[in-house]
């Protein structure tokens, strides 16, 4: 059956594009591989879906070209999607740092989508599976429910990130197919994993929260982090897990908002042990392990000026050198991914291959936690609807 557009993934870029194709009177087709559109819709954000980010701008996103994502992010943005969250009447609130969320249900965002879907006279297939993507004039896309043909083919798979509601690598091997490179992926806003060193000293802090300022490469985020059983997660850990490297360093300043030495300095003159004191500003069983591995404690009036001024150092700048990451399995986003110097990044149309788009998480660009990484998938969707 031929049709003018054939989108791969039903997920919020997918499906953004299929709303825009459909408006303007392309007969549009989604193929969803799954029994249900918008599975990672559907889990995002504690079941209410961040959906967007007030502050969304090209600076929250990570690529290998940082201007790529600029024309797509202002020809649509959180106010864009805010306006259609509100024409379908649908009640929402402002969590923090500008992360928006459904007031009830992360479905309020998949019943919008498919409500203009519906009207933009969109057709959709469930449990498709596609088995060969191939081009002559057109492209033919055999799948389990039968052939599909369309002047347009649009790339809406995202990556690899919960493997566990089916996701893979589908859309970079059909960009290899057609000679399209790739920037190499890896998990992104992923929990860390400890060191053996670490482990033994710190693995039994799981659920424990700080407030903190987690920083790698220039690049700094103040929220919270958590122990968890094999390492470190929480929202400062998730950021800067996308800016360093495996095996690089990260460092944490575990009070942001004061002066260690300071602190001590008001100590200087009374029988306080340093775990009592530190344990005025951060949690107890934190503290024991800490002091433990770095400074076993006595009363603050018996370390020396320097020795204090090291033991401040390392709350602020305590460096830890991760084993790895919690893999694609705990990963929010994956990172890298279709490479943006193969896109145009007005129409998201491949360079070598005139009518295949690539759109949302598959391509790479990689968002920020809170929002970002939905933006990018209603604006990169956006903008290839409007050219498809």
């Amino acid at each position: 059956m031929k049709y003018d557009v054939i989108i791969i993934g039903g997920g919020a870029a997918g499906l953004m594009c299929a709303i825009e194709a459909g408006k303007r009177g392309r007969r549009t087709l989604v193929l969803e591989h799954s029994e249900r559109l918008g599975k990672k819709i559907l889990i995002s954000g504690g079941g209410r879906c961040n959906f967007t980010n007030v502050n969304a701008g090209p600076e929250n996103y990570l690529s290998s070209n940082p201007h790529f994502c600029k024309s797509a992010l202002a020809r649509y943005t959180a106010a864009d999607f805010i306006a259609l969250v509100e024409k379908h009447g649908i009640p929402y609130h402002e969590k923090k740092l500008g992360q928006l969320f459904c007031d009830f249900s992360s479905k309020q965002i998949v019943e919008l989508l498919q409500a203009e879907c519906d009207a933009a006279h969109v057709e959709i297939k469930f449990n498709c599976r596609v088995e060969q993507v191939t081009k002559n004039v057109a492209f033919q896309v055999s799948t389990n429910q039968g052939p599909f043909e369309s002047d347009s083919l649009v790339i809406a798979t995202g990556g690899l990130s919960f493997p566990k509601i089916g996701a893979t690598d589908f859309g970079y091997r059909v960009a290899k197919q057609f000679g399209i490179q790739l920037a190499a992926t890896r998990p992104g806003l992923v929990p860390l994993t400890f060191g053996a060193q670490e482990q033994s000293s710190f693995g039994q802090l799981s659920g424990i929260s700080i407030d903190a300022t987690a920083s790698s490469n220039d690049t700094s985020f103040r929220e919270n982090i958590l122990f968890t059983h094999r390492g470190l997660s929480g929202p400062a850990i998730l950021q800067i897990s996308s800016y360093c490297g495996e095996g690089e360093p990260f460092t944490l300043d575990l009070l942001p908002d004061q002066s260690a030495l300071k602190l001590f300095e008001e100590h200087r003159r009374t029988n306080k042990e340093l775990k009592n004191v530190l344990s005025l500003v951060l949690p107890q069983r934190f503290v024991q392990e800490w002091c433990a591995k770095f400074a076993p404690s006595r009363p603050v009036n018996r370390y020396s000026t320097a020795e204090l001024e090291e033991i401040a150092r390392r709350l602020h700048e305590w460096e830890i050198r991760p084993a790895g990451t919690e893999g694609y399995s705990k990963a929010e986003v994956t990172l890298g991914g279709v490479d943006t110097k193969e896109l145009s990044s007005k129409t998201m149309e491949a360079r070598k291959v005139p009518g295949l788009y690539f759109i949302g998480e598959v391509v790479d660009v990689t968002g920020w936690l809170g929002g970002y990484n939905f933006q990018w998938a209603w604006a990169s969707g956006h903008a290839a609807g409007q050219f498809v």
